[in-house]
């Protein structure tokens, strides 16, 4: 924030302006149009409530105003712009002000320059702001009343929530009273009541001397606004007007009401002697010296019950350290007790999933190296078969046999890991190359049942994903689409990317999906009611593997009809990044 971003009030008269010490209203203006900027400064150029200016501070996205609002917590009253970087760029700041910052003070003026983008119908419901105009119609009167009437509100709420605070803590020092740290937190609360009685901002000290300890046996507890730094240090730092101004408040021992300064003298039933310190920023009236009066006559009997209830929870100490260690001991024991009991079933539920796993992760494998070894067969027996022909297969088999090898080692690392705890290792993959080998490794099985197999990707598909794991999910519900599929149907690989994601549908010509199926489409064990057409089997474990992987990758998968006849198309979304 530059000079430029605070707008000063200049009196226009021949005598000298008294300095004004009260601190300027904070308000933002969020907008991409530097000229609402420059507009709303002008028009607010003369603008005071309550002997109060304004510093406005800038933003010109959403992005800066998330900033803005993280490092300004005082803000009072955001202008901010509906349409930004992106239609809903305002909008989505308001859900961040209010539910990530927590922000309930700040009062939020929404201005559009296209009002049917957000009806203000809709908008005023469902988020929490305070006005919401079109910039057409907020004109430099209209922007002065808007802009008053939220300052009014913040004012009323952050009174409010200054009231609550100091009231809060000291209810909550009440019952945890214990030591030191206790006895400031009821002094913190004594200067956030203070200020709040006097409706000012005020900075001020907290001061306890035990008597007889002399001039510099005293500990400052508290401290707000400017001498919020001076508590801890022993024996306090107070500079030296600060200084004589506290002992001599300890030598004369009664209230005294300066100016700008107010200085209270209480002395406790116990011996104990509390002096308060505060500025103001304004003089105090008789009816604020009074209710400051009445309010410190009441904080004897606090700081002495502080003190009473210190010895009393010092005596019950030992017996409670014996309580809590005993019930500690119990807990420790019934923890372990139930972590044991779901290592257990863990285990057990692991051992039924990884002999699941096996049985139907293997069997697509093994049906490759089975069927390339027939074409091995039949190759050989042909004098015009090629070696380049039969490395090729053999290439297959073993491509094959290298699958089946790092899904057991797969298996392994994930049972020494906990199957419930299973990670993948994400890195840049072609997932038109991962499609491309699956078809191909897929080929024999659909050749042996006269089916097509058909591929359509564009030449390059990158995206961040676990390679084996999506070549496993593809292979399953590609080797599903052969194996349900009738002789001489086609199988449809198509994958593409669609409003920022990776598509990869699976379409077959199957008898479909019933709607029992539907509703346990994904569940383990789960076998559906149509039938392999050639006589394969069926663990019931395939889909549910598919809808795992694809949940890891934080992705989706869905079944519907296909588009022509009465096949599934099966369709996985995957994020690109």
């Amino acid at each position: 924030m530059t000079d430029t971003d605070i707008v000063r009030i200049i009196e226009d008269s021949d005598e000298p302006a008294a300095e004004n010490h009260l601190r300027p209203w904070k308000i933002a203006v969020i907008d991409d149009d530097p000229a609402v900027h420059e507009g709303t400064r002008f028009a607010l150029s003369d603008y005071s409530l309550n002997g109060r200016g304004l510093e406005i501070v800038s933003a010109h996205s959403a992005a800066e105003g998330i900033e803005l609002m993280r490092q300004h917590d005082d803000i009072a009253a955001v202008l901010l712009d509906v349409i930004m970087e992106s239609d809903s760029a305002g909008l989505d700041l308001v859900d961040y002000i209010r539910n990530e910052l927590n922000n309930e003070t700040v009062r939020i003026i929404l201005r559009t320059g296209q009002p049917g983008q957000a009806p203000e119908r809709r908008v005023i419901v469902d988020y929490d702001i305070n006005d919401y105009k079109a910039k057409t119609e907020l004109t430099a009167d209209k922007l002065f009343t808007s802009l008053t009437a939220a300052l009014r509100s913040y004012q009323q709420l952050h009174r409010m929530e200054e009231t609550r605070r100091g009231l809060e803590i000291i209810i909550d020092a009440a019952p945890t009273l214990f030591d030191f740290r206790s006895m400031q937190r009821l002094a913190e609360g004594v200067l956030t009541q203070l200020a709040s009685v006097l409706n000012a901002d005020c900075a001020g000290i907290l001061v306890l001397r035990e008597r007889g300890n002399g001039k510099d046996g005293f500990s400052v507890l508290a401290g707000s606004g400017c001498y919020r730094d001076v508590t801890g240090a022993s024996p306090p730092v107070l500079d030296g007007d600060l200084k004589e101004m506290v002992e001599g408040a300890f030598r004369r021992r009664c209230h005294d009401f300066l100016a700008q300064r107010s200085i209270l003298y209480i002395e406790t039933g116990s011996g104990r002697e509390v002096v308060v310190l505060l500025e103001a920023a304004r003089h105090l009236s008789d009816t604020d010296r009074t209710l400051v009066e009445l309010f410190a006559s009441k904080l004897s009997v606090a700081f002495d019950n502080v003190i009473l209830y210190q010895q009393l929870q010092e005596a019950n100490a030992t017996l409670e350290r014996r309580v809590m260690q005993r019930t500690a001991d119990l807990t420790a024991a019934n923890v372990r007790l139930a972590a044991q009991w779901q290592l257990l079933q863990r285990a057990n539920a692991f051992k039924r999933e990884i002999l699941g796993t096996v049985a139907h992760d293997l069997k697509n494998p093994l049906a490759v190296v089975m069927g390339r070894t027939e074409i091995l067969k039949e190759m050989i027996g042909k004098p015009e078969s090629s070696v380049e022909h039969l490395l090729a297969q053999v290439d297959h088999i073993r491509n094959a046999t290298s699958r089946m090898t790092g899904m057991v080692n797969t298996l392994i690392s994930d049972a020494m890991a906990d199957a419930l705890d299973i990670s993948i290792r994400k890195a840049s993959v072609d997932l038109t190359a991962v499609v491309q080998s699956v078809a191909e490794a897929n080929q024999p099985i659909a050749a042996s049942k006269e089916q097509t197999l058909r591929v359509t990707a564009p030449p390059r598909l990158v995206i961040s994903c676990d390679a084996d794991r999506m070549r496993e999910a593809i292979d399953n519900l590609v080797s599903n689409a052969i194996k349900y599929s009738p002789k001489s149907g086609r199988i449809d690989i198509v994958a593409g990317e669609e409003a920022g994601a990776a598509v990869i549908s699976i379409i077959d010509e199957g008898p479909g999906l019933s709607p029992e199926d539907m509703s346990r489409l994904f569940g383990r064990f789960q076998r559906l009611s149509a039938k392999p057409t050639g006589g394969e089997s069926s663990a019931g474990l395939g889909l549910s593997i598919v809808k795992r992987i694809v949940d890891l990758h934080e992705g989706s998968i869905s079944a519907s009809k296909a588009p022509d006849g009465p096949g599934t198309a099966f369709t996985i979304t995957l994020p690109t990044s």
